[in-house]
């Protein structure tokens, strides 16, 4: 086979401790799914069928990284995020069966151009423009699930130069790594490589060109992020 242009290199993120990294193939991630979140954004946090929108896998970028304050936006946000990663494939995935094809978890934080996000929400456009960007998915190194169980409680936190900005429970999603995955399912097949972004608690607030930005997970350690100049 022969291509008119070079395949691009294989979006991949760290595996904790080891030389093997994890090919990524889509990355899901799923709105307003702390109750406290939904209501900062103005939304009524019932327990509805979760939402979700994706990122393209080569957005990711490794913890430590410095990005670019990226372009056509004055307010960039951060999100604390708990990210399971599949690794056993499957369509219609019973729920009680869900976690068994999770490999591992990481912690990442979903970037977002909130100004472009909520005109897109308030003209009931796709929020592509405000998370699908450049750069727009942190994902750290992903630590097996033989290793550090399935995370359901513990902090998730994240600072912006050392002061706590979000500050939570994994136990506060609303709708569970099983549930989503489960769900997820059922539209179409997960894969092995798909990575699923849960959702971030409340606090979600600006960043700006010089700011360090780190998220800690009970269990997963943490990972930051340095805003550099504009692009």
């Amino acid at each position: 086979m022969s291509y008119v242009f070079s395949p691009p290199a294989q979006p991949t993120v760290e595996v904790f401790g080891s030389e093997g990294r994890i090919p990524v193939r889509r990355i899901f991630c799923v709105g307003r799914n702390y109750a406290a979140h939904a209501r900062e954004m103005g939304k009524d946090p019932d327990r509805d069928p979760p939402f979700f929108f994706t990122k393209p896998a080569d957005a990711v970028v490794a913890s430590g990284q410095t990005i670019p304050y990226p372009p056509e936006t004055g307010n960039l946000h951060h999100e604390a995020e708990l990210v399971a990663v599949i690794g056993t494939g499957g369509r219609d995935i019973a729920e009680a069966d869900s976690l068994s094809h999770v490999w591992g978890y990481a912690i990442g934080n979903d970037l977002t151009r909130r100004d472009l996000q909520l005109t897109a929400r308030d003209k009931g456009r796709p929020w592509d423009w405000g998370k699908a960007f450049d750069r727009s998915a942190v994902i750290g190194p992903v630590r097996p699930a033989s290793v550090v169980g399935h995370p359901e409680k513990g902090f998730i936190r994240l600072t912006v130069n050392g002061e706590t900005k979000q500050d939570a429970d994994l136990a506060e999603l609303i709708w569970s790594a099983p549930e989503i995955i489960s769900i997820l399912s059922r539209s179409m097949e997960l894969r092995p490589g798909d990575l699923i972004m849960t959702g971030t608690p409340a606090g979600v607030g600006p960043l700006v060109e010089g700011d360090t930005c780190v998220v800690s997970i009970a269990g997963l350690g943490d990972i930051e992020t340095t805003i550099g100049p504009r692009l």
